[in-house]
């Protein structure tokens, strides 16, 4: 447990394994007992049928809840199921106190079906700047950290995304449609050109790792929930990459971002897919 004169410096060299532990722990108590075996009382939707939440979502939510607040004391957490329950509970991300950004299941689609494509997202912010960030894909046991300043690892080993190969088309997770407005549906059109080949992503947290590993070359997302985005930001940043808006700012996790916005292996293919993006208008 951090003392409270201690620095969010001090508290991450100190006990980042603890948080790590966490993670493992509530994968392995609340979300895999449940993988493959749902029963159908056990799954509910949010804003529709795209949009599902299960128990293993929502325990395994309190669970780090709980566990990461005891952790630091003094600070709080910003949860996607509890932001769905208390939407003005996102506030904390524009707060002073240290905050814990926490998807449970990313990727919860995936996870209903059966597939392994799915992680648990974790991140470490204060005054809107991410410190650290796990994610956590429990079937495929791939663990990867990132502090900042300190670089990314996947299971220990140090990743770095470098640059796509000249000459090749860009590949590019993005948006479903079903999840974009007709204004953001007409600037993701800018990246249908010669040397972009576009897909429709996965997990969030996986596509941002995708990208950190170097085996994708950029993302191309139209929403900010920050859940969905901290910790993979920060995965991505450490690695060597560049995130930027359709208007060439960096993504902001407190909000209020030109959006779509990319992150990408490095600064030139995130500036070259911000271009397009903005074309697209």
């Amino acid at each position: 447990m951090i003392e409270y004169n201690e620095t969010i410096e001090e508290f991450l060299a100190q006990h980042s394994a603890d948080v790590e532990e966490a993670v493992r722990k509530a994968a392995a108590a609340e979300i895999m007992p449940r993988f493959r075996q749902l029963a159908e009382h056990e799954i509910d939707q949010k804003s529709g049928p795209h949009d599902l939440v299960t128990d293993a979502d929502r325990l395994a939510e309190r669970y780090l809840t709980g566990a990461l607040s005891s952790l630091l004391p003094g600070s709080v957490v910003v949860g996607e199921e509890a932001v769905h329950a208390d939407p003005a509970s996102y506030e904390a991300t524009r707060g002073d106190a240290p905050v814990w950004i926490i998807d449970p299941v990313d990727g919860t689609r995936q996870f209903v079906n059966g597939d392994t494509g799915f992680c648990t997202l974790v991140a470490l912010a204060r005054h809107g700047v991410l410190l650290a960030s796990w994610t956590y894909a429990p079937a495929r046991d791939q663990l990867a950290t990132a502090v900042r300043g300190q670089g990314a690892h996947l299971d220990g080993v140090r990743l770095r995304s470098g640059a796509p190969e000249p000459g090749r088309d860009l590949e590019i997770a993005t948006s479903h449609p079903d999840y974009t407005t007709d204004d953001q549906k007409r600037a993701l059109l800018g990246l249908w050109t010669d040397g972009v080949a576009p897909r429709s992503c996965g997990s969030a947290g996986l596509e941002y790792l995708a990208v950190a590993r170097g085996e994708l070359d950029a993302i191309a997302f139209s929403w900010e929930a920050a859940w969905d985005h901290a910790a993979g930001i920060l995965l991505v940043e450490e690695a060597g990459g560049a995130h930027l808006t359709r208007t060439g700012e960096p993504f902001r996790i407190t909000g209020g971002n030109a959006l779509p916005f990319t992150a990408a292996r490095d600064a030139a293919t995130a500036r070259r897919v911000a271009g397009l993006l903005a074309s697209g208008v």
